[in-house]
Parts: structure tokens; sequence; C-alpha cells
């Protein structure tokens, strides 16, 4: 048995879609083993698309074959692109951002193009909006099972040449802590920030050290704050907001039990970004 495939797409589940990538895979070979990493991103939002990889991908085995197809320009003259990561995993999927951030965190170490004519499933040359199904879970299973080899698929691709969205680093400017906030925990609405928890390490922030959480749309304050650090959410009370380390060591923001999104109405992207230093003591008198 070869390797996994695993799919990403915005299609949901409500028709036969993924079904249909699951039944091309299968025909390659009857043994494969598919899994979904999810194929809830939202419409055509090659961001999150791009994000989703980088939180999955290196906790899979190396050789492990990702499809992602958040593809609004299906049909067009974008092209179709597979890439081999420095952890030794395998991604395919239209060449429109969706491997910038694995590209910019990770790394890449070759990335080739797919022709979109000679490797498809065979008599499906008159469709041109589905090449989730007839290129990319085609080739993928292709690959995992073996059947094809990543140097097989298509010429070399200068990396300088591969489509990248634009990323803002966070930044370190003494005490003061900042990043976008790139993506939501999006079933419990925590926001994720690219701030790594090294970072807080760096200027001497500890577990219950309260912080002064700042977070700007556009440049525009539209939320501030004293929250506490904790280590979990338990450590507050529900309702109440936190500061946290994410499972990607990055620092979040939180609402225990509830959505920091929903009630604050924050979003996600480069246009939004979280600051963050050490709140000063306040000292009561009697």
């Amino acid at each position: 048995m070869g390797n996994c495939l695993v799919l990403q797409t915005d299609f949901g589940l409500e028709d036969g879609a993924v079904s249909a990538m699951y039944g091309v895979a299968h025909t390659v070979n009857p043994t494969i083993r598919v899994e979904n990493l999810t194929h809830d991103i939202p419409p055509y939002d090659i961001w999150v698309a791009s994000y989703r990889l980088y939180q999955t991908v290196k906790y899979w085995p190396q050789g492990t074959v990702f499809v992602s197809v958040v593809d609004p320009g299906v049909g067009s003259n974008r092209r179709s692109i597979v890439c081999k990561t420095r952890s030794g995993h395998y991604i395919i999927t239209p060449d429109n951002g969706s491997i910038t951030h694995i590209m910019h965190y990770e790394g890449i170490e070759e990335i080739r193009g797919i022709d979109e004519v000679k490797s498809r499933l065979p008599h499906s040359e008159e469709s041109h909006t589905f090449h989730g199904r007839d290129i990319y879970a085609y080739n993928g299973a292709r690959l995992a099972v073996g059947e094809i080899t990543f140097e097989e698929l298509g010429a070399l691709l200068p990396a300088e040449s591969i489509k990248a969205l634009p990323l803002v680093e966070a930044e370190k400017n003494g005490s003061i802590l900042t990043g976008s906030i790139d993506v939501l925990d999006v079933r419990f609405g925590s926001l994720w920030s690219n701030i790594p928890s090294s970072y807080l390490k760096d200027v001497g922030v500890e577990p219950g050290d309260s912080l002064q959480v700042t977070i700007y749309h556009q440049g525009n304050k539209v939320y501030q704050n004293i929250l506490l650090f904790a280590k979990s959410f338990a450590d507050v009370s529900i309702g109440e907001p936190l500061v946290y380390i994410n499972s990607l060591v990055n620092v979040g923001v939180a609402v225990n039990q509830d959505s920091f999104s929903k009630l604050y109405h924050i979003g996600t992207g480069i246009d939004w970004s979280l600051q963050v230093r050490k709140a000063p003591k306040v000292i009561f008198e009697d």
C-alpha cells in the first residue's frame, strides 16, 4: 500500500463533488487510503486554504500527498502545480497562492507544473470546471500509490514564478509585539495570530501576567482591553477573554466558552493586526 491521499476543498459535503474525487482515487487503486483535511474552506478563500495546509501538513507522515482545491480560476490560464516540501510531503494544487504559508514558514524543495492536457482522468477532456476530480485527485492518487513519480508529473518551475499571497511578519519592537490575525479557530471563534510564543518569553511575559491587547483593522483601533495570559481556558471564568498559546505555538486570543470573533466583530487576514504588551501594574491605595 502506498502513501495516504489527503483532500482539502471548499466544496462542502452537500453534493457529490467530494465523493467523485474519492471515486477517482479508488479507481486509480482500490486499496488507496483517502482522508479529509477539510471541505469547509470558505468558498474561494485561498488564504484560509493556504493556512490550513500550513496548520496540518507537517503532522502527517513523510510522503503523504495533499490535494488542495480552492480554485476560483478553474478553467483559466492559471497553472496546476505539484510541490515537494522540505518536510518530505507533496501538495497538488492550483498556482493561485495556496502554498503561500507552507512556502514561507516550512519551505519548498521543488515545484513542478502539471500538464492539464496530458495528465488528467481519461475521457475527461471536455470537462473544464472540475479539475479537482479530473486533474488533482487523479494525479494525487497516482502519486500516492506510486503509479507515477513526482519527477514524472511535470517540468521544474522556478520558485519565484509561483504566485504567493501577501504576508505580514510578526514584529517585536521593544516590549511591544505585533502580528497579523491570520485565521480563526473556526468552531470556537478564537483568534490565531502569527506572533510566536518565543516573543512573549523574550519580553519576560509569563502565564499569570496581565497583557494589554489591542486589535486594529486597517490601522484603526477596534478593540483594547487588559487580558490574562493563561495556560488554559480553565484559568479564567466562563465568558472572560484571555490570551493563550495555540496549537501552532503562536499567540491566540479567545473567550472562554464563547466566540471572541463574533462578540467583538473581529475578522482575519493582513488587514487585521494584534498588538500585545505587558500591562502596567495598578496599585490601589487603602
